[in-house]
């Protein structure tokens, strides 16, 4: 794997959430009394049903929704109270949403992760962009128009931009969204490597619990469960948010644990 050197080295960030509340009024809460922690360098897995208020969680960590209740802390600076390019600075985001392209090709997309360390009139560091191009195997595609490819390609260009900006903290909303299974995998297996802090949300809970350190599970917007993934993804745990049984067993080739759904048995 090729190594990036970023144009301004990482420092993962410690981030810690205190009794975090959200909803777009005070008597409307989608996510309630949320409160943990993830250590500088750990990845940590959201998981939990449609609807259980995780892109909620997400906005909130990179500062689009100011929560009603409680606080996010950055290094133990309260995110709200850090200046926004800071923020920009120390925070990517790769998110559901499909992105605006403005008629860039897919390298100027990359080169824009470059742009919060920069000055106005700075001229771009291709090195970064290149090597970002080559770790998401896309460096065929640089040349292209960013409107004109596949919604998985988009996805991984995307992740690239974001590595490029050598964030503090990384967050990531479904990032395997539209990419094949060879890479969902890579793109796991990148991001639990990285000098970064990662808090990625997944519908996958076999990869969270092959790449996450933590396993957060949200369920109507309630904290049930936080801690290491074969703790928190248990088959009565699944049962109870998910609604299926669950046999977890060790894949043969990985020794990973490996997850099989169905739905209850009818007596």
């Amino acid at each position: 794997m090729i190594a990036l050197q970023p144009a301004v080295p990482a420092r993962p960030a410690g981030l810690n959430v205190d009794q975090l509340s959200w909803g777009p009024s005070p008597q409307r809460a989608i996510i309630s009394g949320l409160h943990f922690s993830v250590q500088p360098g750990q990845m940590l897995a959201v998981v939990g049903p449609n609807g259980a208020g995780k892109s909620s969680l997400l906005r909130c960590l990179y500062r689009y929704h100011r929560p009603t209740a409680g606080m996010v802390r950055l290094d133990g600076e309260d995110l709200w109270a850090l200046r926004p390019k800071a923020v920009a600075r120390r925070i990517a985001t790769v998110l559901q949403e499909p992105a605006s392209d403005f008629g860039l090709t897919v390298a100027e997309i990359v080169a824009l992760g470059l742009a919060p360390h920069q000055g106005p009139f700075a001229s771009a560091d291709e090195q970064p962009v290149l090597e970002a191009l080559a770790l998401l195997d896309l460096t065929s595609l640089a040349p292209r128009n960013f409107a004109s490819l596949s919604g998985g390609e988009k996805q991984r260009v995307l992740i690239a931009r974001a590595l490029v900006q050598k964030p503090d903290l990384l967050i990531l909303d479904e990032p395997t969204n539209h990419l094949d299974i060879r890479h969902q995998l890579e793109v796991l297996a990148l991001l639990a490597a990285l000098p970064a802090t990662v808090v990625v949300s997944l519908h996958d809970l076999a990869l969270a619990s092959a790449h996450a350190d933590q396993v957060l599970v949200l369920d109507q917007g309630q904290q049930v469960d936080i801690g290491r993934p074969l703790d928190v993804l248990t088959p009565a745990a699944i049962d109870r948010t998910f609604g299926v049984s669950t046999t977890i067993d060790s894949h043969p080739a990985t020794g990973r644990p490996r997850f099989s759904f169905h739905l209850p048995l009818k007596a």
